[in-house]
């Protein structure tokens, strides 16, 4: 795991391959297909497993990982902390802005405040076992958010950049990204100096198009969560699309790796950090870096109409 002392993870790849090729992550350099930590908590009862899928990530060679405390009250960090050591050359992103709360009518519930983001922040430090985390996300609660929005969440933003400053300044952690954030909050941040932005993104939901054209040529990463739709009931999924599916079987490959694969395409500073809990679907995500999409089956997939508004 990288270390503030750590240059970028260059020397401890031992001239493995990255899956999807290199980007960049707050001036490191990383593979541009990731893991997303998240799904791990659902291994609970098999930690070995666990510990066992993140090892054969880094056998591939991803060396950007997304995690959270708040990812299973702690468990997901806890397992990076075991199985992730300084050799491996891996990036770790963490997030702050919502705390578990397991007894509640929520797994989650908002922390928005300055003093619960810097509370977080400690929280991600001593679960993953680091003195400093390469890059925090602050969580915004987003224009509909799932968990209820108290008085006392909503939280001014340039507030809650100036606490992100200070602990940046104060050497925990390394740079501040976003997540789930508008246009008009992007903007107002980029004085801070924004790292990456995560939003919901996928070919199926398109509405971040302008917000995407700013990070790239801001250099920011732009790291989508729900890459392949369908985040809730009912919502539209990028694998049941007819043009997918054609080109999964032009391309010999699945549907999921067409969608993941057009993100790639998409622009040059997109991050996928897809997760999963399973090693054959592990292998299958990081197998989509490798996908060519010719022309033609490009501009098939770019004519699926977004379910965004742009």
């Amino acid at each position: 795991m990288t270390s503030p002392s750590d240059s970028p993870p260059e020397p401890a790849r031992e001239g493995r391959a990255r899956p999807g090729g290199p980007g960049l992550m707050a001036g490191r350099t990383v593979a541009r297909v990731g893991y997303g930590a998240m799904q791990l908590r659902h291994l609970r009862h098999d930690p070995d497993a666990a510990i066992a899928l993140l090892r054969r990530a880094v056998e591939l060679g991803v060396d950007h990982l997304d995690t959270a405390h708040f990812y299973g009250d702690g468990f997901v960090n806890e397992l990076i902390r075991e199985a992730i050591g300084p050799g491996d050359g891996v990036t770790v992103v963490s997030k702050v802005g919502a705390d578990p709360d397991p007894g509640g009518p929520h797994p989650l519930r908002l922390a928005q405040r300055p003093e619960e983001l810097a509370a977080g922040v400690d929280a991600n430090l001593v679960g993953l076992g680091l003195d400093q985390i390469p890059v925090v996300n602050l969580r915004r609660p987003g224009a509909d958010p799932p968990i209820p929005v108290g008085a006392d969440q909503v939280v001014n933003l340039d507030d809650q950049l100036a606490a992100m400053i200070a602990l940046r300044e104060e050497g925990k952690i390394g740079a501040i990204g976003l997540s789930t954030v508008t246009l008009d909050e992007l903007r107002r941040a980029l004085p801070a100096g924004i790292a990456c932005v995560q939003n919901a993104y996928s070919l199926v939901s398109r509405g971040d198009e302008d917000m995407l054209r700013l990070c790239a040529e801001a250099g920011i990463a732009w790291v989508p969560y729900f890459p392949l739709g369908g985040e809730l009931p009912g919502s539209p999924k990028v694998t049941d699309e007819p043009a997918v599916l054609a080109a999964a079987e032009s391309l010999r490959c699945t549907p999921a790796q067409v969608g993941l694969a057009w993100l790639l395409h998409r622009a040059a500073n997109v991050l996928l950090i897809p997760g999963t809990a399973s090693q054959e679907h592990l292998e299958e995500n990081i197998a989509a870096g490798a996908l060519t999409i010719d022309a033609a089956t490009l501009a098939a997939l770019d004519a699926i109409p977004s379910r965004t508004p742009a």
